[in-house]
């Protein structure tokens, strides 16, 4: 089984520049989810979007060719994809020669289809976008819409997850309402490099106490865990201390290595947002 602390991560890697789908390195989903109380179908739902702004491959002629990437991994896959695998991954069309674009995305599909379905009985398709630099000036940057939770003026001391922060306001008129901030912050689980991002709360239910809310979100700040992980760990604190009737839990991550990657955790379906990114990102 792989894990974390058998991925490139950490580690000294060298760089490959011919097509090679064997640096893809998948980790199944399942432990991590076992540890926050998801044994068996998850209660939610949702994607991790993936952009990739460091992509390109030779044309038949042998000319540089630049793109960026859009991927859709649904949450109910087997296995994430460990990001530098996926980066190393990347790098390895830098030198090799493809008929088009097309002929790019059909590979990109297939490979990272077949890591993270790795395993597993049933298979879905995954999706991918390529965006070429004549769309590049069309990519827009706008910010998760919400009402700020960092406006609070409110005392920190928690910096390891603390869902026991996470209360609401019972025999209160029930609520719906959309809360952002930008203050989460995690660590990589084997680098303990840091990871910035946003997060966007959606939900209908008694209303949440917004100072403990985001209390709770500083208390990320050093914690180790994987970006779709961490989500998943806070989407299932507020779904089981709150107990709202619908909940979606969003993240927008900064980029590394050329990668953002922005998981929405959602109790019901629900149309995938935009992949647009933030002003960090």
């Amino acid at each position: 089984m792989n894990t974390p602390e058998h991925s490139p991560l950490g580690q000294a890697s060298a760089y490959a520049d011919q097509y090679d789908p064997s640096l893809l390195f998948p980790i199944p989903r399942a432990g991590k989810r076992a540890e926050i109380g998801v044994d068996g179908a998850p209660p939610f739902f949702g994607a991790d979007l993936w952009t990739a702004f460091e992509l390109s491959w030779l044309n038949l002629r042998g000319k540089p060719q630049v793109a960026l990437a859009h991927f859709t991994v649904p949450c109910e896959t087997r296995n994430i994809v460990e990001s530098k695998s996926f980066k190393l991954y990347l790098n390895s069309f830098n030198n090799t020669r493809l008929a088009d674009a097309e002929a790019v995305r059909a590979r990109l599909r297939a490979d990272i289809g077949e890591a993270v379905w790795r395993g597993a009985e049933h298979a879905s398709s995954i999706g991918v976008k390529l965006l070429m630099p004549d769309a590049f000036d069309r990519e827009p940057v706008h910010e998760l819409d919400g009402l700020s939770l960092d406006r609070l003026d409110v005392e920190c001391t928690r910096y390891t997850p603390a869902p026991e922060l996470l209360t609401v306001a019972a025999g209160e008129p029930e609520v719906s309402e959309v809360l952002v901030s930008n203050l989460l912050k995690s660590n990589c689980l084997v680098t303990g490099q840091p990871d910035w991002g946003s997060v966007q709360i959606r939900y209908s239910g008694a209303p949440i106490d917004q100072a403990g809310l985001l209390q709770y979100l500083v208390s990320f700040r050093n914690h180790n865990e994987f970006h779709e992980q961490c989500v998943e760990r806070i989407f299932m604190d507020i779904w089981n201390r709150c107990k709202p009737h619908r909940l979606s839990v969003y993240a927008r991550y900064t980029r590394r290595g050329g990668l953002d990657i922005n998981p929405l955790r959602t109790s019901h379906p629900q149309a995938l947002p935009a992949n647009t990114r933030t002003a960090r990102q």
